[in-house]
């Protein structure tokens, strides 16, 4: 198969759905298939592609409407003889979308790693016209998409995220930059998406209590000094680190005690999985896909979202137990291993994309 991925996040955005689809490319690739990725000039994912060996192209995708834009892809799937192209956003779909309806014989399928669509008109009418069906990655989410009503049985596909588990992974030494602590760690974007002032707040309740705890968090974003401000302000600057981006959080996981992911809402969160391929506990919200992958009090712990002092509670239950966290990152390692590899998840996508490519040359 000739395969397309297009993803037109921000040039500076990269997360859990662009190291998927980079991911997926790359096993596809080394499957036997043509597989090529398109993002914007200069993009962050278009670099991970590169470094991955995947090869790239440039496809700008700037507005939900663009006819020029849908001209120029619908030359660029003809010319190439594109069998299926994977979209990313909703505007992916409504552009290249289209301009694979123009094509004539390109599979269009979404891929939603959370909750992209809402029962807005614009979102039906592009997902049942201009689309062949969508993969995901939760089965929360396709019970939502199925409540809407608008989608055939065997539509939304879900497919569970896979990784690559590392042979060796060289830990950052945390002994020396903080010794005698004990380190959470966490990763994301600096959004309200990821419910790091949460976890702020939770640090502040454990920090009234002890003084032997340092949270480190990766990310970047753009309520980076709103959250620097609240830490400031509740007197934690000692005890919670921000890194800024870190495009390998491996060595952070291999190095810390604890994983903790506070987020608001998720699809299935991959840093939860890469967390757990380490044999790292973790404690985690409530979110989609959250319960399809931590099996609560046996690899993690699970506490609702928005809920500083569950989490703190949370924390505090299991950070001065040795043989805990050792039970949890052990049966962690386990679960990932028998369900969650990219081995498992390079053949269910290939098999799903030749069953929609055999459907469309059908005629169905």
């Amino acid at each position: 198969m000739n395969i397309l991925f297009i993803n037109s996040i921000g040039r500076n955005k990269f997360g859990g759905g662009e190291k998927w689809m980079v991911n997926a490319a790359a096993s596809l690739l080394h499957k036997g298939h043509k597989v090529t990725l398109a993002s914007k000039k200069n993009s962050r994912i278009l670099q991970y592609a590169a470094d991955k060996g995947v090869p790239t192209t440039v496809i700008e995708i700037r507005a939900d409407i663009s006819p020029l834009k849908t001209l120029k892809i619908a030359r660029y799937l003809k010319q190439h003889s594109v069998d299926v192209m994977i979209c990313n956003l909703n505007k992916d779909i409504r552009v290249a979308g289209l301009a694979a309806r123009m094509a004539g014989n390109t599979v269009v399928l979404a891929r939603h790693g959370m909750l992209l669509c809402s029962k807005k008109w614009k979102h039906k009418l592009s997902l049942t016209k201009l689309c062949d069906g969508i993969i995901t990655n939760s089965k929360t989410i396709k019970q939502a998409y199925t409540g809407y009503g608008w989608f055939p049985q065997e539509f939304v596909k879900v497919i569970y995220n896979g990784i690559v588990i590392p042979d060796t992974v060289k830990p950052v030494d945390f002994s020396t930059r903080y010794p005698g602590k004990k380190i959470i760690y966490s990763a994301g974007r600096l959004a309200v998406q990821k419910g790091f002032i949460y976890l702020i707040e939770a640090a502040a309740i454990l920090a009234a209590m002890r003084n032997d705890l340092i949270f480190v968090v990766s990310g970047e974003g753009k309520l980076e000094e709103e959250l620097k401000t609240r830490i400031r302000e509740t007197g934690l600057e000692d005890s919670f680190i921000f890194e800024g981006f870190t495009p390998d959080i491996y060595p952070y996981l291999k190095g810390c005690d604890l994983f903790v992911l506070a987020s608001l809402f998720e699809g299935m969160p991959n840093v939860v999985m890469e967390a757990m391929a380490l044999e790292k506990p973790v404690v985690a919200t409530d979110v989609n896909g959250a319960r399809e992958l931590i099996r609560d009090g046996e690899t993690g712990l699970i506490v609702p979202p928005a809920d500083a002092e569950a989490l703190a509670k949370a924390i505090a239950s299991v950070i001065d137990d040795p043989v805990r966290l050792k039970s949890f990152g052990t049966a962690g390692k386990e679960r990932v291993k028998e369900h969650f590899t990219i081995s498992n998840m390079a053949d269910l996508l290939e098999a799903y994309l030749i069953e929609k490519l055999e459907e469309k040359r059908a005629g169905k």
